[in-house]
């Protein structure tokens, strides 16, 4: 670990002579490349750095007493060593973290379909408690909420809502939103008092940029025709919403949010890209599945993965049997511990795979 941690930090002083070189400031692209590249080493040789620091007051310290020392001392020289020692294993675990596999995604703004599945205009309502809840979460990390598409039931919600998060590292904190998110309530219609369950299923993709993805033009049919609202009613005139389908995966996106044609297009050509570039991901990743078994959040779909439980105000994500007693809170966007307790269990699975 050391040894690559050695080459890791030579290769950052590298980087900043680069950066100060006139041939690369005046070179966009090597100076984007190489200050993303400077940024993906920061934290680690911020670490780093300070590990051999407190290495070094380590040594010294146990140098120290090796001298001929009064007893008073001694006992401060030996509780240094305690709280030195201590603070180097965190160190360690913390570079060992920070040096596991990097999703090349985590950085990425993500865009997310969340649409109401079993369970009618119950389902569609929940559809719209999860929006609330990943918008409220993305307004606490500081991202920025984009709506690209949405298609409201008569009683409020969502049968589907597209929409888009950009912010650094979204990916890697809402990668694991992926699946069925199962709802236990009284639905307000229900005169009986009887508890419903009715799910909603999320989709999670990372914003996929066009060097990413060949889409030639001649592979995408274009169709155009008037916006319907709630109950298939047209409430624009002029031939706004699109459709793009792409011939060679089948993948067909619909976009009919904005009022503008050139807008919707735009829209609904970041989605398919972001759709072809996932069916690529869960096409490689399946293959990858059959011999070895995945980090958390990279299973079916299908699958369910959490489940709401209002009246006893609990939320339980079954992927890694945790059940916390603050369903309010947590649909009024405060994820942070599902989502630590997540990312903590991808990396404990990521040092198994290493281990192994």
């Amino acid at each position: 670990m050391l040894d690559r941690l050695e080459s890791l930090e030579a290769r950052y002083d590298k980087l900043n002579e680069l950066l100060s070189d006139p041939e690369v400031i005046n070179d966009s692209k090597k100076l984007r490349e190489y200050s993303k590249e400077q940024s993906d080493l920061q934290d680690v040789i911020t670490a780093y750095r300070e590990y051999k620091d407190v290495s070094s007051q380590l040594d010294d310290a146990k140098e120290m007493l090796e001298d001929d020392l009064d007893d008073e001392m001694r006992d401060m020289t030996k509780m240094e060593i305690s709280e030195l020692s201590e603070q180097k294993t965190e160190l360690e675990e913390q570079l060992r973290i920070l040096l596991l596999p990097k999703d090349p995604n985590d950085d990425k703004n993500v865009i997310m379909e969340v649409r109401g599945a079993a369970g009618g205009d119950e389902a569609a309502l929940f559809a719209g408690d999860l929006f609330r809840m990943y918008s409220r979460f993305a307004e606490s990390e500081g991202w920025k909420i984009d709506i690209m598409d949405s298609n409201t039931t008569g009683v409020g919600g969502f049968k589907e809502i597209i929409f888009m998060i950009n912010g650094t590292g979204a990916y890697s904190k809402l990668k694991f939103e992926n699946g069925a998110h199962r709802v236990q309530r009284v639905p307000e219609t229900e005169s009986g008092g009887r508890i419903h369950t009715s799910t909603a299923t999320v989709v999670v993709m990372p914003e996929a940029e066009e060097v990413e993805v060949d889409v030639h033009e001649k592979d995408i049919r274009v169709d155009t025709f008037a916006s319907s609202g709630p109950g298939g009613q047209s409430v624009n005139t002029t031939m706004s919403a699109v459709r793009l389908t792409h011939v060679p995966t089948g993948i067909v996106v619909s976009i009919q949010d904005e009022k503008s044609q050139i807008k919707n297009k735009e829209k609904a050509m970041k989605v398919l890209r972001a759709r072809i570039y996932d069916k690529f991901q869960q096409e490689a990743q399946a293959e990858y599945d059959q011999t070895r078994k995945s980090a958390v959040g990279s299973g079916d779909r299908s699958e369910r993965i959490r489940t709401y439980n209002f009246p006893q105000n609990r939320v339980t994500d079954h992927r890694i049997g945790l059940t916390i007693q603050k369903l309010d809170q947590i649909l009024e966007g405060k994820m942070e511990e599902i989502v630590e307790a997540l990312i903590i269990e991808e990396q404990a699975k990521k040092m198994e795979q290493i281990g192994e």
